[in-house]
């Protein structure tokens, strides 16, 4: 069995990782959420967690009085980063429409700003868990109106307004619940047609390039 620690530290002068390891609770998170995404809920337990990080699971008590309390954490981080990014960028100002959904599609392309693969996994712990698909609702029921908003900050009435909101945000998850691994060239050919039956409206030549722009360097590894 490997028992090298997984654990990374960016800063050159922080205490490295060996011989009486010290964890924090981020460290302690992170993993919890690495194991979340890759292993499901279930598998999120003390002891498999402290034999991932080569550590003795008692330290984990020094942060969290409980494995819920880690699992409240975790959904916790969840909406302060994927539903807060999402509402960020549809509340971004912009001068058209077009953008303004442009603003909200780094999202897809910005792991930084959104994990959908996180959204998978709490999409998935919701199944199981009466709590989490209430929080899952009303994260859903935000990011709706949120975008809801955007459409009517740009003059589309109510209902139009509510309408195109919901055939953006639900048309985005099931794209990625796709996982048509197409290449990025191919979904990028698509943008101003995507633009057009989101909004209704023809997209300026200079939003699609600073979006395609975008998209590009952060497919290449960029997360600045």
């Amino acid at each position: 069995m490997n028992t090298k620690p997984i654990l990374h530290r960016d800063d050159p002068q922080a205490e490295p990782l060996v011989g009486n390891i010290k964890v924090t609770r981020d460290d302690w998170l992170n993993v919890a959420m690495d194991v979340l995404i890759s292993d499901g809920v279930d598998q999120i337990k003390v002891l498999n967690l402290a034999e991932r990080m080569a550590v003795s699971r008692s330290s984990f008590y020094w942060y969290f009085k409980s494995r819920q309390e880690l699992l409240d954490a975790l959904l916790a981080r969840w909406q302060a980063t994927n539903t807060a990014a999402l509402i960020a960028q549809a509340e971004a100002p912009a001068e058209t429409i077009t953008a303004a959904v442009c603003n909200v599609h780094r999202c897809v392309v910005n792991t930084a700003l959104f994990d959908t693969a996180l959204d998978f996994a709490v999409r998935d712990w919701a199944r199981r868990s009466g709590k989490v698909r209430r929080m899952l609702d009303q994260s859903d029921a935000r990011r709706l109106a949120a975008l809801h908003a955007m459409f009517a900050r740009h003059g589309y009435c109510e209902i139009e307004a509510e309408t195109r909101a919901r055939v953006l945000y639900y048309m985005q998850i099931g794209y990625d619940l796709a996982q048509l691994n197409e290449p990025m060239a191919t979904r990028l050919s698509m943008v101003p047609h995507y633009l057009y039956v989101f909004t209704g409206v023809e997209p300026r030549a200079e939003e699609v390039e600073e979006f395609s722009a975008y998209s590009k360097r952060f497919s290449e590894g960029d997360t600045e």
